[in-house]
């Protein structure tokens, strides 16, 4: 924390974790120990590529004040990762209750018989953040902890037995409707069987009748095409 004595500021560098073609920022915080009101105003030596929000304002007596720093986003890697842009934060007292809009320029002038406090900060380019690895399927890591929990609370084995009682649950619901498909399907051909049964008693009473009021007997291949049937309905209701 650098330390001055109207404000401590932190950090004492500006550090940016440097990308390519991506804007970054960084944050300031300046401390007021004292009991005055204290204006502060942040310059830099390269104005075109940095945004400082707030750029001036008052710190209240014993508070904290945030500043956000934001570079615009480059195009070209500095050589060796290196910045030679400075900042610099000049503090004054101000007059008890004063707002930003009681600051002016001739307030950090120390031309105008201002005392006028200085701190220059430097621009350090750091490394972004990496993403964290994936775990490969079937590592130490990924193993090791069903292992603790099966040496000690016996899970794995709860587990696979909890695993094993829905499988056979879901198998004895997959046979229970199959077998409830099977006796509907069964059923509706043996309902059809009888039905055709039904049809062709009444079709060969027909032909009886008829054949008793011709006075005649029924020709010989009804005889046999009615066996034939019968006989083809008996053994589709045993099946049945």
């Amino acid at each position: 924390m650098s330390s001055g004595e109207l404000l401590q500021i932190y950090p004492q560098e500006l550090q940016f974790p440097f990308e390519l073609r991506k804007q970054i920022s960084c944050s300031l915080q300046l401390s007021n120990k004292s009991d005055n009101y204290v204006a502060f105003k942040v310059k830099t030596t390269n104005p075109k590529k940095y945004c400082v929000r707030p750029n001036t304002g008052v710190v209240l007596p014993r508070s904290t004040c945030d500043i956000i720093v934001t570079m615009q986003a480059q195009k070209e890697s500095p050589p060796d990762m290196q910045c030679k842009d400075k900042f610099l934060l000049q503090s004054v007292v101000a007059s008890p209750g004063a707002t930003t809009k009681d600051i002016t320029p001739e307030m950090f002038n120390k031309e105008s018989g201002y005392e006028v406090e200085e701190v220059k900060l430097r621009v350090v380019y750091v490394a972004p953040p990496q993403p964290p690895s994936p775990v490969r399927e079937g590592s130490d890591e990924d193993s090791s902890p069903r292992t603790s929990v099966s040496e000690n609370g016996h899970s794995s084995a709860v587990e696979f037995q909890a695993s094993k009682a829905f499988n056979e649950r879901v198998e004895q619901q997959d046979t229970s409707f199959q077998g409830r498909t099977l006796i509907s399907k069964v059923t509706e051909e043996r309902n059809s069987v009888i039905e055709q049964n039904k049809r062709l008693q009444q079709e060969l009473e027909l032909l009886r009748r008829e054949a008793n009021k011709s006075h005649g007997g029924i020709p010989f291949i009804y005889v046999v095409i009615v066996g034939l049937v019968g006989i083809l309905l008996g053994f589709l209701l045993k099946r049945t």
